[in-house]
């Protein structure tokens, strides 16, 4: 009897130095192992970020970037919404204006707005944009305004025609002395929430003053 017990702790042994070549190989396994698991944490926590600049104002970025912007504007622009939009003038000279509106709609992105948000109109020239899918046909232009997937940018002289969005950008960039009278209104009308202005500051002022 005490032979027995003593047989396994043989075996037992045995089995200890030929598990030290296997736990060689379990200690190289348990390592890789480990290593994998860590690293779809960083790459979750990093699909965000990407997402941030392009896909993320549409879809993961903007309920938390929106707040950061609601500190300044759209805060006091939700309120408003029902009768008047807020109005942020950005003074510009007219060969520069169009430079303007477009650093004011990177600026929106940046802070969370959904590019379907935004609407851009030009007095002058055409947006390089409006040119460049302006040359596929005024349908398949159009087609783009109503599926409301994309920043817009259109002649100012079309607004009529354009829906309303949350946020309307407008570059005076051109168009004579009576485009601020004429476009403004009607821009006002179509910017649920903000509208931008980028140009001479006395010309919109004295618009603005006027009541539009």
């Amino acid at each position: 009897m005490p032979l027995i017990p003593q047989e396994p702790q043989i075996h037992e042994r045995a089995q200890g130095p030929s598990a030290t070549p296997a736990t060689g190989h379990s200690a190289a396994t348990p390592r890789p192992v480990p290593g994998p698991r860590p690293v779809p944490g960083p790459r979750s926590a990093a699909t965000p970020r990407p997402g941030r600049p392009g896909p993320g104002p549409a879809r993961p970025a903007p309920p938390a970037q929106r707040s950061h912007s609601s500190a300044g504007q759209p805060q006091a622009s939700g309120p408003v919404t029902s009768s008047a939009p807020q109005i942020q003038l950005i003074p510009a000279p007219v060969d520069g204006a169009l430079d303007a509106a477009d650093e004011a709609v990177d600026l929106l992105l940046d802070s969370g707005r959904a590019p379907g948000d935004i609407l851009v109109l030009t007095t002058g020239e055409q947006h390089p944009w409006a040119t460049h899918e302006l040359s596929f046909g005024d349908t398949a232009y159009w087609a783009q305004h109503d599926a409301r997937e994309d920043v817009f940018f259109a002649d100012a002289a079309a607004v009529a025609r354009a829906q309303s969005r949350p946020v309307v950008v407008v570059a005076f960039n051109g168009g004579g002395d009576d485009a601020a009278a004429q476009v403004l209104p009607l821009a006002r009308e179509r910017a649920a929430a903000l509208l931008v202005v980028c140009g001479d500051s006395e010309r919109i002022n004295a618009v603005l003053g006027a009541g539009v």
